[in-house]
């Protein structure tokens, strides 16, 4: 008897059903039966059914002799299924890798219940996914096993049977089948969460949903739409069978409503003849079923009032005034915003012909991000070194409390900001002001950029479409002809730029002032750092930083971080720097080994706290090696990533650590040992010293002294590698990186 039964059904979803068997055949999880429903289908999916039998004895094919419909599909293949629970995948969706896996842990960590809930997310044509945005209810907390009447905010989720799985046992004692017609799962999933002796909940994505551009049978015209009368008259009665239910009445009666105002209001559900008619035995099943008791929100209430006395033109006059009303409060919000934006530009002409303030320094970096990177690096040698000075950080209002005491906030697009572009002596960016700026004669900009460039950048991108992305270059140009001077790391940066980015500047090979913490943080810092992140004392902490795919429309994860901590053991925790990961198809989370960080604004203090890096095509390798701490890229798409954006140089060739073409190699590397191996060091040596000459600790000072005050001799020079001391060393840890399980 396998685990699960997993049922199919499969009606004009030829284009999809592929996708949504391997998704299964692909888990991890292995002790299951695939029921695949032909329901007469006109197109492939009954051949495709068959192909899949053939190939996988895990796999039945059945097939019905007349079209039934959803439902009844559903029937026929619980009626085949062996499993101990009943998972249903509609044949256009798909699981997500290791969802099998996922469910039946959390199946026995709650003690078998009747129905486990796990969460979805939406997936559109254009490759767009998205959560579940009620998912906070399914959080794990509390109770492991409880009843429907502990938690009815349950009822909120979307009431499809497809994102459950539901005991077999459970589901045969109480005869539970679907019913025809449109809505089925409605009188299937109120009664059996209604009824279960014990639910439990799962906090993790395991269903894709697609959201199909044509072809949803729900989003059409007809008057099939009409079924869910009926099925609200299957729950209605269902309840009424069981008195001991009679507690959910009045919240399936708003339940009910609401499901009617939102199929009404849909203007692509029901042909406009037969919407009278819809209100009318709408309002007729009010009615009938009206309990009171059920708290409505004060929006709802003129609405569900409206339908209940059967007022259809009222209650289209109201929803016509409420889009109005709508329309009318955008219009007002674009006038004020052109009102205001003619106000700003009146004012920021009028401030750059008053004089400027030789004391006064804008920063900013990250396009309005926080206080971090080079920008803020050189802000807080500029306070310390030059006196009098007044800086001021341009960032947006939730980054406000990432700037130091002493240094003014700038909210972009604000009068204050646009005064401080146009009277302040100096202007420090690692990226691009607003293309409005116009740069004044005495005023000095300073581009610090962002990391020493192993990608394609500036204008060698003309000849890159996918990477440049209707990129203006003529405006890119203009922005680069305001630079004063250029900062750069080292002579790959500074020959690569001044041909990616041709102007008159002045470039500074100073090393890079970001990098100055790496040679100033001490050991205490560094386990201060680590406690805060959260990184149990004794574990190996790799920090896992992946680059941004320019040929993907849609960033997906490159590395199964749940397996990787899998094969690491317990000694091994995964800093995730990787915004996609938050997204709705990332790990389960929270998971105890895999710490979310990717919203942290400096990404010096998390590479600080860790033991190694993981990464691909980042810049922050050039900074890291910095730390004389292992580096392990992994690149199992760079062919395509060199052909969408292109490099300078081979990584391959010239790596800072083991490189991984796949991820099982990459798992091999740290099983082994060989990621901080004899190897390991002597790649690392070579690239910190063709790309990190100059970062010892005092770039930010050189900077200073060189834009500030004007000094072109006795700067500060460089220190010698072999005379600089090991930077940042972590602190002693007992037993870090032992037991690598292989």
């Amino acid at each position: 008897m396998p685990r699960f039964s997993v049922i199919v059904p499969a009606f004009r979803v030829q284009a999809y059903l592929h996708a949504c068997l391997d998704s299964v055949l692909a888990q991890s999880f292995k002790d299951y039966e695939i029921v695949v429903v032909d329901d007469c289908s006109p197109d492939a999916c009954g051949p495709i059914a068959d192909e899949y039998a053939r190939r996988d004895p895990r796999v039945t094919a059945l097939h019905l002799p007349r079209n039934t419909g959803l439902g009844p599909a559903r029937n026929a293949g619980m009626g085949r299924a062996a499993g101990d629970y009943l998972i249903f995948l509609d044949g256009d969706d798909t699981l997500l890798p290791d969802a099998l896996q996922t469910i039946a842990d959390r199946i026995d960590a709650t003690g078998a219940p009747d129905v486990l809930m796990y969460d979805y997310a939406r997936t559109y044509w254009t490759g767009r996914s998205v959560r579940n945005v009620l998912a906070a209810h399914l959080d794990e907390g509390g109770p492991a096993r409880f009843r429907l009447t502990d938690r009815p905010e349950l009822l909120q989720l979307l009431m499809v049977v497809w994102n459950k799985a539901y005991r077999r046992a459970f589901i045969e004692a109480e005869g539970f089948t679907f019913p025809p017609g449109y809505y089925e799962d409605t009188p299937w999933t109120y009664p059996v969460l209604m009824s279960a002796g014990s639910i439990a909940v799962l906090d993790a994505v395991c269903v894709s949903y697609r959201q199909r551009r044509r072809g949803n049978i729900l989003s059409t015209t007809s008057e099939k739409h009409f079924d869910v009368f009926d099925q609200y008259d299957r729950v209605f009665a269902f309840i009424d069978s069981r008195p001991e239910l009679a507690l959910w009445r009045p919240v399936m009666f708003r339940r009910m409503l609401d499901h009617f105002s939102a199929l009404f209001a849909s203007r692509d559900r029901l042909p406009h003849h037969s919407r009278a008619a819809f209100f009318r035995r709408a309002a007729a099943s009010c009615r009938r079923y009206r309990t009171p008791g059920a708290p409505v929100p004060r929006r709802a209430l003129l609405r569900h009032g409206l339908l209940r006395l059967g007022a259809r033109r009222t209650y289209q006059a109201l929803s016509g005034a409420q889009r109005l009303g709508g329309r009318l409060r955008r219009g007002s919000v674009a006038v004020r915003r052109a009102v205001r934006g003619a106000a700003l530009r009146a004012h920021y002409r009028i401030q750059l012909r008053l004089p400027l303030r030789s004391r006064d320094a804008v920063f900013a970096a990250r396009g309005g991000g926080g206080y971090t990177g080079s920008p803020a690096a050189i802000e807080a040698k500029v306070r310390e070194l030059v006196p009098g000075v007044r800086t001021a950080w341009i960032c947006r209002a939730v980054d406000a409390h990432t700037v130091p005491t002493g240094t003014r906030h700038l909210t972009p697009g604000t009068f204050a900001h646009w005064t401080a572009l146009a009277r302040s002596a100096y202007l420090v960016n690692d990226a691009a002001f607003d293309r409005g700026l116009v740069k004044r004669r005495g005023q000095v900009l300073l581009q610090t950029h962002e990391g020493t460039p192993l990608r394609t950048v500036g204008t060698d991108l003309l000849d890159r479409p996918a990477a440049a992305r209707g990129t203006d270059f003529e405006q890119l140009l203009r922005s680069v002809d305001t630079w004063d001077f250029s900062l750069s790391a080292n002579p790959h940066s500074t020959l690569v730029r001044e041909r990616a980015y041709p102007s008159a500047y002045l470039t500074l090979e100073y090393g890079s002032p970001r990098n100055d913490v790496y040679h100033r943080t001490g050991p205490a810092d560094v386990a201060r750092l680590r406690e805060t992140l959260g990184i149990p004392a004794g574990s190996t902490a790799l920090l896992y930083a992946p680059t941004h795919r320019d040929y993907r429309r849609v960033q997906q994860p490159a590395l199964d971080l749940e397996r990787l901590v899998r094969v690491l053991g317990p000694q091994f925790v995964v800093l995730a720097r990787a915004p996609q990961l938050a997204g709705p198809g990332g790990h389960r989370a929270p998971h105890p080994r895999i710490i979310d960080v990717s919203g942290h604004r400096s990404v010096e203090t998390l590479a600080l706290a860790s033991d190694a890096l993981i990464t691909d095509y980042a810049s922050l390798m050039f900074d890291y090696v910095n730390l004389d701490r292992p580096v392990v890229l992994h690149l199992a798409d760079i062919e395509a990533y060199e052909a969408a954006r292109g490099t300078y140089f081979d990584i391959t060739a010239f790596p800072p650590g083991i490189v991984a073409r796949g991820q099982d190699e990459l798992f091999d590397i740290f099983a082994t040992d060989h990621w901080r191996g004899s190897r390991s060091a002597q790649l690392r040596a070579a690239f910190r010293a063709r790309f990190c000459p100059y970062d010892d600790g005092y770039a930010a000072e050189r900077v200073v002294r060189r834009v500030f005050l004007g000094e072109t001799d006795g700067l500060p020079l460089p220190v010698p590698s072999a005379a600089r001391r090991t930077p940042s060393a972590l602190p002693a840890q007992d037993g870090a990186g032992a037991g690598v399980k292989s």
